[in-house]
């Protein structure tokens, strides 16, 4: 299969096991959890109350991962309760950058400065967690006011915080992971995650091109697989949104604007994928959602900080389809 281009591993979560073909994603350093308020509640190290204006949430609007939690802050009405900020869309060698105010300094697409400790680098932030830290420094990243602690940077630890744990707060009980849904929610979440989330990645960086074919057989496979179920149905699962439709949007989102061409995922377009196509677009025009999407943001990030693929960090003029057109998927 061949081993991942070297020097991406941060970039994706995947650590080489081997020089042949053997990979394992790195696990998130940090797994504490949220709960919603209770009575007589009592907190740990590794367990904290939901609280209005106790969270702070780093991101990246370049990556995916990133992207379903702000969707989940978007759509469980967190904006209020859970303030963020956005790191700059290239990595350097010092890693995810802060907005900076310094002379000849281009503001880049939606980068801001870190408003608790006004740091330079998100790395100064997982030192300030732990001080010995020396593991990969990844966004998201949740951060605990009262603890002065990364609680959580695991994103689908805290889509899952965000879906039940504020409910009491907001008044929001749009539940995308419900109960009597779950065991398939897990189900479908592992094959997309597996193929489609990491297998554009997979593509992207693979050096030998028995590893490109392999990730690009079961990522198109899985993409027709995803086609087929929207022929059925609304969405993934049926006509309810659940936790699997954002496991996918974020990645389609990327796909033809970035994946198609840079990691070289060009069987198809989405937008040659009839439902697949629809659907993009009846999320993306879901009130507020556009707000936590910037192209100029992703595309930058992708032709700008992997140098290994792209040496030339030449951005290219498209293609970004209109996902503004009216969308219409008759059953």
């Amino acid at each position: 299969m061949g081993i991942l281009a070297e020097g991406v591993w941060q970039e994706i979560g995947f650590e080489p096991i081997s020089d042949q073909d053997d990979f394992v994603r790195s696990a998130s350093q940090f797994r504490g959890t949220i709960v919603a308020p209770q009575p007589d509640i009592t907190e740990t190290d590794d367990i904290s109350v939901a609280e209005a204006g106790r969270y702070h949430l780093y991101v990246s609007l370049a990556c995916p991962w990133c992207h379903r939690t702000l969707i989940y802050r978007h759509l469980k009405k967190l904006e209020k309760i859970i303030s963020v900020t956005i790191v700059e869309p290239v990595i350097n060698q010092s890693g995810w950058e802060f907005q900076r105010m310094r002379p000849n300094r281009q503001h880049t697409h939606g980068a801001q400065a870190d408003p608790l400790f006004s740091d330079d680098f998100l790395y100064q932030i997982y030192q300030r967690a732990q001080p010995q830290y020396t593991g990969r420094v990844t966004v998201p990243a949740l951060w605990d006011k009262q603890k002065r602690i990364i609680l959580n940077n695991e994103s689908s630890d805290i889509i899952r915080f965000f879906n039940q744990a504020f409910d009491s707060i907001t008044g929001n009980n749009i539940d995308f992971a419900p109960q009597s849904l779950l065991s398939d929610i897990d189900n479908l979440n592992q094959i997309i995650l597996e193929k489609i989330n990491h297998g554009v990645y997979l593509c992207g960086f693979a050096t030998a091109q028995e590893a490109y074919d392999l990730a690009a057989k079961e990522l198109f496979e899985a993409l027709d697989e995803m086609e087929e179920r929207l022929e059925k149905n609304r969405y993934l699962l049926g006509e309810q949104l659940t936790e699997s439709d954002w496991y996918l949007f974020p990645t389609l989102l990327r796909f033809d604007c970035v994946y198609y061409s840079l990691f070289k995922t060009n069987l198809r377009r989405i937008e040659d994928y009839p439902h697949l196509s629809h659907y993009i677009r009846e999320l993306y025009q879901i009130k507020g959602m556009q707000e936590t999407i910037n192209f100029q943001h992703i595309i930058r990030h992708y032709y700008m900080s992997l140098p290994q693929l792209h040496p030339s960090r030449i951005q290219p003029i498209g293609f970004v389809p209109d996902y503004n057109q009216t969308h219409y998927r008759g059953r």
